[in-house]
């Protein structure tokens, strides 16, 4: 009986190490040195990266790179987490996360936007449950609060419902914090309304990235917000009256102060082509973070629809998500992936530099140490693509490790 017991566990043992042991090699063209690279995964990590003369696989055209982060996914593949009667399950954060992986998407901020107290508590709560939710990798760092504490003036709102729009209140945030489990990362608000220069002090404290939107501040309050600790602008360019002064209006104060890094949604419909060049050149590489903005309605036909609190939007045919009773736009129908290729195409920029806008920087922000960036070390969130009249086709996911997706 002993040998047999020995010999079981011996090969426990030898079992163990086979699987701690285990890794394996992805190939392909180094998205920052457009050289052939060969990137070892253990255990879940990048342990090494080497130079290699040709791939092996012949598929000389295949990228590889660290996955995408998106900072501002308000739902997916008809899964919403910023209203109320949808597939807010566990089951659909798992759907809407999988289908993201089929973009490159591997870490983003599911994103709730304004709406009542009683909704944000419990769809935080729900989604507090994905942090460490196995089936989901990792991918679910945190989450992105947008409103309600904006600017109630039509065009600056935007489609967020006016009717649950109100002013900062810091025991109610405090509550919304707690249902998430501590895990709101990033609070976007309006700079000029009344108590938000102390909200965003008390953010600050805590650690939560404050950034600002749907908002009319002037350069005073701007400069401001970033003095109390405000670091990014959400969506610059959109959550912005059709109708501003030409001199005063908030786009100058935060394209000039230094200090905030933008996110802008480069899915062609958000932005010009001239406005993405603009904001390019004054911020920079290091400055910039693309963001998409996606809503549920994302893969759905086009159309008409009817929003959760009552809003007629309408989805055309070339895939713009618009809210006719404003004219403004009514977030995206286009993941993060359709930004890469076409920020590179609006401004010339390189695919390392796309990809760092659409990675590394986000990373940054948000202290995500562990991703963001293709080195030894880190997280082995990694995409597979070609890059055809820039756009972006993803043929293999891989989340820390494992393969979550591949188009063959």
């Amino acid at each position: 009986m002993k040998r047999i017991f020995s010999v079981a566990m011996l090969f426990i043992l030898l079992f163990s190490m086979i699987k701690v042991d285990a890794q394996k090699t992805i190939e392909g063209i180094n998205y920052a040195t457009g050289k052939p690279i060969k990137v070892t995964i253990k255990d879940g990590k990048i342990s090494k990266i080497e130079g290699i003369k040709k791939l092996s696989n012949e598929n000389n055209d295949v990228f590889i790179s660290q996955g995408f982060i998106d900072n501002q996914v308000n739902g997916f593949a008809g899964v919403t987490f910023s209203f109320g009667g949808s597939d807010l399950t566990q089951e659909g954060v798992e759907k809407a996360t999988s289908e993201l992986w089929k973009k490159g998407v591997t870490t983003y901020l599911p994103t709730l936007t304004t709406n009542s107290k009683e909704l944000l508590i419990n769809n935080f709560a729900v989604l507090s449950e994905s942090i460490d939710n196995e089936k989901l990798l990792g991918s679910i760092p945190g989450f992105h609060l947008e409103g309600p504490y904006i600017n109630p003036e039509d065009g600056f709102r935007g489609a967020h419902p006016k009717r649950f729009v109100r002013l900062p209140d810091w025991n109610e945030f405090m509550e919304f914090y707690k249902a998430s489990g501590e895990n709101i990362l990033q609070v976007s608000v309006a700079p000029e309304m009344e108590g938000c220069q102390d909200f965003i002090k008390k953010c600050t404290e805590k650690g939560i990235v404050v950034s600002l939107a749907h908002h009319n501040a002037n350069t005073e309050q701007v400069n401001l917000a970033v003095a109390n600790g405000a670091k990014t602008s959400t969506h610059l360019g959109n959550g912005c009256a059709n109708m501003i002064n030409r001199h005063r209006n908030p786009l100058w104060p935060q394209l000039a102060n230094d200090d905030l890094t933008i996110t802008i949604i480069c899915d062609g419909f958000h932005l010009l082509p001239e406005e993405i060049q603009v904001f390019y050149k004054v911020k920079g590489v290091d400055k910039t973070i693309i963001t998409s903005d996606v809503t549920s309605y994302a893969a759905l036909e086009p159309g008409e629809y009817k929003t959760q609190t009552g809003e007629t939007i309408e989805l055309t045919k070339e895939g713009m998500l618009r809210y006719p009773a404003q004219n403004v736009l009514y977030g995206s129908a286009s993941a993060i992936t359709k930004g890469v290729g076409h920020v590179m195409k609006v401004t010339g920029c390189s695919l390392a530099d796309a990809v760092q806008m659409a990675s590394t920087n986000a990373a940054k922000l948000y202290g995500l140490s562990d991703r963001g960036t293709m080195e030894t070390g880190k997280r082995a969130d990694l995409i597979l693509f070609t890059l055809d009249d820039f756009k972006v086709n993803i043929k293999k996911t891989f989340v820390k490790g494992e393969l979550v997706f591949s188009a063959e």
